[in-house]
């Protein structure tokens, strides 16, 4: 059918080391609130710790996407009644970063290069990925290479190879906090050969011509 991985199935090739530091600190935090019971073994104790620290990682991820799909129905014309303020909060930052646009939400793409995905928010010139997270330092906030590499592909993948990239970072646990970090063009045509480097390891490692 000539179908092509998505941007973030080509970036899972790479190692990511915050994440894993992120599920590693679940993991011991299970750990350290789970106490073994006297009738089971080792081997069930530890699945039972490596199951509850999933289920912390799925709420989280449940409660970003839900914050997400909230997001996207503000630009999508929709009215919601939920997450009111983290809405509010990002949609207020990009504007103050972007000003005015028409923008498009949740637009796909597939690129000849062979690669494709869905971008969360772009117009004219302008790629914007929304990212949830919890924090309530705005100064504590960084960018990593795999969301640099992200928004490079993104915009090459949408025909805008020099249009302006930025993260927007909502707070999950801070209603209404949110920071927008804006790559450099610099930072962005060194990602794009970084993810074009990832790309080419996917392609050959899945034998995808």
């Amino acid at each position: 059918m000539n179908l092509v991985p998505s941007v973030t199935t080509v970036l899972n090739v790479a190692a990511k080391p915050f994440l894993i530091q992120w599920m590693q600190k679940q993991v011991l935090m299970a750990a350290l609130t789970l106490p073994k019971i006297d009738s089971e073994s080792e081997d069930e104790y530890i699945q039972r710790i490596l199951e509850d620290s999933k289920a912390q990682g799925r709420a989280a991820a449940d409660a970003g996407t839900d914050i997400h799909e909230s997001v996207q129905a503000f630009y999508e014309g929709e009215v919601r009644n939920k997450h009111e303020e983290h809405v509010r909060g990002c949609t207020e930052a990009i504007k103050q970063m972007f000003g005015e646009q028409q923008w498009i939400a949740e637009k796909s793409f597939g690129h000849p290069r062979g690669f494709g995905g869905k971008v969360d928010l772009h117009c004219q010139g302008i790629v914007v990925d929304i990212k949830t997270k919890d924090f309530s330092d705005p100064k504590a906030i960084e960018g990593y290479d795999e969301h640099l590499m992200q928004l490079a592909a993104y915009r090459v993948g949408l025909e805008m190879p020099t249009a302006r990239c930025a993260n927007v970072f909502v707070s999950r646990s801070v209603p209404g906090l949110s920071v927008i970090r804006e790559w450099t063009q610099e930072e962005l045509d060194n990602g794009w050969q970084m993810f074009v480097r990832l790309l080419e390891f996917w392609q050959l490692k899945h034998n995808h011509k």
